[in-house]
């Protein structure tokens, strides 16, 4: 399983969101042009967010995109969702029932696929996870592992970018 490059860039992207004054929304242009990716792209990506109702479109000139929620409730797995839909990882075919027995002898498949069950249960211990982890968090950890001055540079572009 692996999640595209538009998880990260939707993460990176909603951090930087966090700290942005609730008035001075941060435009797409200004996003893509730090994060070094198109326009285009990044659009696509903050549609999928937008309709998940992560973030919410500020039009005009000074329009851009900011959070809908509070930072304390929008997890990874909210991004994750939002960005690449919420088909499951494993995918079960079903395929015991098609097997020697169940095919030459007509026995009928008495129980669940042992296998498909425990792979839901494995992604569903992955989701509960990515559920705990919220931007919030993320924000916090970055402050601990980012050095002060590009996080104050990071902050200063983009209050630059809006004014």
């Amino acid at each position: 399983m692996q999640y595209s490059v538009g998880v990260e860039y939707a993460l990176h992207c909603l951090v930087y969101l966090i700290d942005n004054p609730e008035d001075s929304p941060i435009g797409i242009k200004d996003l893509s042009s730090f994060q070094g990716v198109s326009e285009t792209y990044l659009s696509k990506i903050f549609s999928k967010l937008s309709k998940a109702g992560i973030v919410s479109s500020v039009p005009g000139v000074k329009g851009g995109f900011k959070l809908s929620k509070s930072p304390e409730e929008i997890s990874f797995w909210d991004v994750i969702e939002a960005v690449e839909g919420s088909k499951p990882i494993f995918q079960c075919k079903n395929i015991k029932d098609n097997g020697y027995l169940y095919r030459e002898k007509g026995c009928t498949p008495g129980t669940s696929c042992t296998i498909n069950l425990v792979m839901l249960s494995a992604e569903e211990k992955m989701h509960e996870y990515l559920r705990e982890k919220t931007l919030s968090w993320l924000n916090k950890e970055l402050e601990n592992v980012i050095p002060k001055q590009i996080r104050e540079d990071t902050r200063k572009y983009f209050s630059k970018s809006t004014i």
